[in-house]
């Protein structure tokens, strides 16, 4: 098998394994999965706002969810841990989640994307981008998209920082689908310049070359001078 798909493989069944413990784990307030694959197994971190449900009376919860992972998924020797959220409006799929229950419970989906919005960036957030898809006001399904604070679209920034959270619900006019990105407080800007000050302290001004270069107006270059 290449390499190509392999990597293919592992993501496919990551995302079959976060459909399976987004609806497992619905009660516990479940907040992503990260999992990593290691020669003498697979390190599983679960993601919650209530850990002690992911858990379970005596570890049965914890227990079941090892077992459908090497049964039904194939992953050797999973050793699963729970992590608790601290901030739940800084995490997309816990925020995905509540919209989601916000819809079913009849609110209109303009006023639960702007309280959404509201949250998260009270929370700390960079920016914040809601869309929101489906029949939401006629019988033609479409997309409303709103957004706060800045948000990378390519490169590394949007790669490594940015969180993405996903969820649907099924209305009576149909399939509704949220998907929640977060850039986080900690995440850096592509402006934003650090300076070291210690070696700014210890600059002599004998260290710094100055060169000028004049420009003989025949698309050469003149005479340079060095301080």
């Amino acid at each position: 098998m290449s390499a190509v798909r392999q990597l293919l493989e592992k993501r496919k069944k990551k995302a079959e394994i976060e459909e399976y413990l987004r609806e497992k784990l619905k009660d516990a307030g479940f907040g992503g999965v990260d999992i990593i694959f290691t020669p003498i197994g697979t390190r599983v971190t679960i993601y919650a706002m209530h850990p002690g449900r992911v858990i379970g009376p005596r570890g049965k919860t914890i227990k079941e969810i090892s077992e459908t992972l090497m049964n039904k998924f194939g992953i050797e020797n999973p050793n699963v841990t729970v992590t608790e959220i601290e901030v739940p409006e800084l995490n997309p799929y816990v925020m995905a989640q509540r919209i989601v229950q916000a819809l079913e419970r009849g609110i209109r989906h303009r006023r639960v994307a702007f309280w959404a919005l509201r949250r998260i960036m009270d929370a700390g957030a960079r920016g914040v981008e809601i869309e929101i898809s489906g029949k939401l006001t006629s019988a033609r399904a479409r997309t409303e998209k709103y957004t706060a604070g800045l948000m990378p679209k390519s490169g590394d920034y949007a790669l490594q920082y940015v969180k993405v959270g996903k969820a649907s619900v099924l209305l009576k006019t149909g399939i509704f689908g949220v998907k929640v990105k977060i850039y986080p407080p900690d995440a850096p800007l592509p402006e934003e310049i650090k300076l070291d000050i210690e070696k700014l302290s210890n600059l002599k001004l004998s260290d710094v070359k100055v060169e000028v270069v004049e420009d003989n107006g025949q698309g050469g270059k003149g005479a340079k001078e060095e301080e």
